[in-house]
């Protein structure tokens, strides 16, 4: 959350050639409700399904730079089903980092709801800690902003 998958998968793509799609969009597109309300109506649980779903989808496309959300690979066997199909990125950053990003991106976050900023690097070092295990699967691991776009490019080609 707040790593900047979906601008960093944009650019990615460009340099690749390849497509772009990102899950939540593709999600707010498919059923035309956010993210953040389809979680405060329906809860996380409801929502994990209906993106695992869209998950499955998104194994049928080729040259397709594909941004998840924060919790996709951390459920159920997500991660595998990302892994068999095609090449997974982490974009790693330190808790602080992501609590730093995250203190100024404006989007709303439906796992934010409700944490003052006060709380906010512990909610983020206590959700880390418990998805880094399915982040660290990943095929590659980034490290923004030190490496280079270009390199991970090369490698993924």
């Amino acid at each position: 959350m707040g790593s900047g998958k979906s601008g960093l998968g944009r650019k990615l793509a460009g340099i690749l050639g390849f497509d772009f799609a990102d899950l939540d969009e593709m999600f707010e597109e498919r059923y035309r409700i956010s993210v953040i309300d389809f979680f405060e109506k329906y809860g996380e649980e409801y929502f994990r399904k209906m993106e695992r779903a869209l998950l499955f989808e998104t194994t049928e496309m080729r040259n397709t730079v594909i941004s998840t959300g924060g919790g996709t690979p951390c459920f159920q066997d997500n991660m595998e089903v990302i892994r068999k199909s095609g090449t997974s990125v982490y974009l790693r950053y330190s808790a602080a980092e992501l609590t730093e990003r995250l203190v100024h991106i404006k989007k709303q976050r439906p796992l934010l709801k409700g944490i003052d900023t006060a709380g906010l690097g512990d909610w983020i070092s206590a959700h880390l800690k418990d998805r880094e295990k399915f982040y660290l699967q990943a095929d590659y691991i980034f490290y923004p902003p030190g490496d280079d776009l270009s390199d991970l490019a090369l490698k993924l080609n």
